[in-house]
């Protein structure tokens, strides 16, 4: 007995100073070829019928490349939604910031989204292998950038004390962006030697997923996003009912867009739409800041996962996160 209408429903939120009318958005994923010039401009299409944020891949090459900074350009198509730039952090720390601001200018977007992907590259023959001084670099960004900084991970997760250190240092938005979908490691290695494409194998359950990653970020509500095996509407509704602000898709939305172009996209986040409000009337749930306020029944290897998560977190010694130690400060043990 939810004593609730469908049409009293509300799962609208704001984000960058956009309403938007589900807490959907559409992740970053391609650029800097053909093929991905024409699926940018398809999922720009797609996101503003459905009011939306998009992402863009990496526009690493368009900062290299000015004939490929068109393959980035899609605000005139996606005028009334937020749009999402993207560029790794190891390009954060070697790129002269005033290009970048100066290309986020040309793009006309709404934030920078700075991913970060050791995993991914330490599996490219040609990858970074040098990931020193990242934090600073963003810390640097984030002070000046003219849009707001956001970031992610590409499929392993942002542990929660690393969450914490980069909102504490200028970001707008972390996206978990944890294990469950995509194994950007086991993508690359079928570039690689045989050698080295056995090696990869390791790595296949490598990584946090993106469920106890919400959890173990309670107190960080407000902040977070959620990406990594969201793969349905109910994925997206459990993820905001755990504090994410939106739920983000990538494979899904470039597959539809495989399929039957921007208006198959639509389609499967109207889906997700309809499965979202649906929860919501189940629930008995108005808003969304109902449905977060709502009980949850965790699975106990779930709360267990994201409570050991928790711990070991705050075991580690400040320095092993990267932070900085005062000279002479004790050191914590493992």
């Amino acid at each position: 007995m939810p004593e609730l209408s469908v049409t009293e429903v509300d799962p609208s939120i704001e984000f960058l100073g956009h309403r938007l009318p589900f807490p959907l958005f559409i992740s970053c994923m391609t650029g800097g070829s053909q093929g991905g010039f024409a699926a940018n401009r398809q999922l720009a299409l797609a996101a503003q019928e459905l009011g939306l944020p998009v992402g863009l891949g990496s526009i690493r090459v368009a900062l290299q490349h000015e004939s490929l900074v068109e393959h980035f350009r899609v605000k005139h198509i996606a005028r009334d939604v937020p749009v999402l730039a993207n560029i790794g952090a190891v390009q954060v720390r070697d790129f002269d910031h005033s290009r970048i601001f100066e290309l986020l200018r040309r793009l006309e977007v709404q934030a920078l989204v700075v991913h970060l992907n050791p995993g991914q590259e330490l599996f490219q023959e040609d990858g970074d292998r040098d990931f020193r001084g990242l934090a600073d670099a963003l810390e640097r960004l984030c002070s000046r950038c003219p849009v707001p900084v956001m970031v992610k991970e590409t499929g392993f997760g942002i542990r929660p004390s690393l969450a914490r250190r980069l909102l504490s240092r200028g970001a707008a938005y972390v996206d978990l962006a944890g294990s469950g979908g995509t194994n950007w490691i086991s993508v690359e290695s079928y570039r690689l030697p045989q050698e080295r494409s056995a090696e990869s194998r390791e790595f296949q359950s490598w990584g946090l997923p993106t469920a106890a990653l919400l959890l173990a970020c309670q107190d960080l509500r407000g902040s977070l996003l959620a990406s990594g095996g969201i793969r349905s509407g109910m994925d997206a509704a459990k993820a905001v009912a755990l504090g994410a602000e939106l739920a983000g898709l990538a494979l899904p939305a470039i597959r539809a867009v495989n399929e039957g172009g921007a208006d198959a996209v639509v389609r499967l986040y109207r889906g997700l739409e309809a499965t979202l409000a649906n929860v919501m009337v189940l629930t008995g749930s108005r808003t969304l800041e109902e449905l977060r306020r709502g009980v949850a029944w965790v699975e106990p290897h779930l709360a267990a996962a994201a409570e050991g998560l928790r711990r070991a977190d705050d075991a580690v010694p400040a320095d092993r996160r990267g932070e900085r130690v005062p000279a002479g400060s004790a050191r914590a043990t493992a």
